[in-house]
């Protein structure tokens, strides 16, 4: 599914706008726990995402895991304006989805975030929600098992994927991989589902991620969480 915009910079006298296709923004939220063993998991999407967040949550629930998704890119969600306002009364001051995702959050094993491309970069609400909900909270995310997957029509899936993987490696979160960096190509409805080889990623990243998720809860019971120490704040100026 795309929407056309006109691109009028740059046009000469007398020729027509061109028109540009981009994919239709969608970011979705998805929380997944298995039965015997508490998984959760998030997962944001854009456009094409949808059809690679498909892939994984068959897997998902082929291996006994219950999957729910949310949508945010519909959202009106603002960035974080660094208030600190969080610290004191528990939550994030701007009272939306935000702070309803946060003990969401808490409960879960896994989180997978899904984003197209835009400008090499994440889709904007996806990005003021991970901000502004990673920095709100409070609790231990040490072992919450992260993936991220990103969609374009041809690049910046690199750039983007990095991005979004920056939320996991500053919390003490193990990242789960696949066979290949985890991202899928297409622009107009369905076209990533000729991508045979992004879909086998997202079903081999599922898989792996389920066995990171299960692996580290029976690693918990036996031999508890990593010795933690108390951070140390070194500021470049002082």
């Amino acid at each position: 599914m795309g929407i056309s915009f006109l691109l009028k910079i740059g046009m000469k006298k007398g020729r027509p706008p061109i028109k540009v296709k981009r994919p239709l923004a969608y970011t979705l939220l998805n929380f997944i726990y298995k039965a015997s063993l508490p998984l959760l998991c998030h997962i944001l999407l854009v456009s094409q995402c949808y059809l690679s967040i498909r892939e994984m949550e068959n897997v998902f629930r082929n291996s006994g895991v219950e999957v729910t998704t949310i949508q945010i890119g519909n959202k009106d969600i603002r960035g974080c304006i660094a208030c600190n306002q969080c610290s004191e009364i528990g939550k994030c001051v701007f009272d939306d989805i935000v702070n309803e995702l946060a003990p969401l959050f808490e409960a879960a094993d896994g989180l997978v975030i899904a984003s197209p491309v835009y400008y090499a970069s994440a889709n904007a609400t996806l990005i003021a929600c991970l901000d502004r909900l990673f920095y709100s909270t409070s609790f231990d995310k040490s072992m919450k098992v992260g993936a991220s997957v990103v969609c374009a029509r041809r690049g910046g899936c690199s750039a983007t994927f990095d991005e979004l993987n920056k939320f996991f490696t500053i919390s003490n979160m193990p990242i789960a991989s696949s066979r290949y960096w985890n991202s899928i190509h297409g622009c107009e409805k369905g076209e990533a589902e000729m991508d045979e080889e992004g879909k086998q990623t997202m079903r081999m990243l599922a898989k792996n991620m389920t066995f990171l998720m299960k692996s580290i809860e029976l690693g918990k019971k036996e031999y508890g969480l990593p010795e933690q120490e108390e951070r140390t704040a070194t500021n470049f100026i002082r």
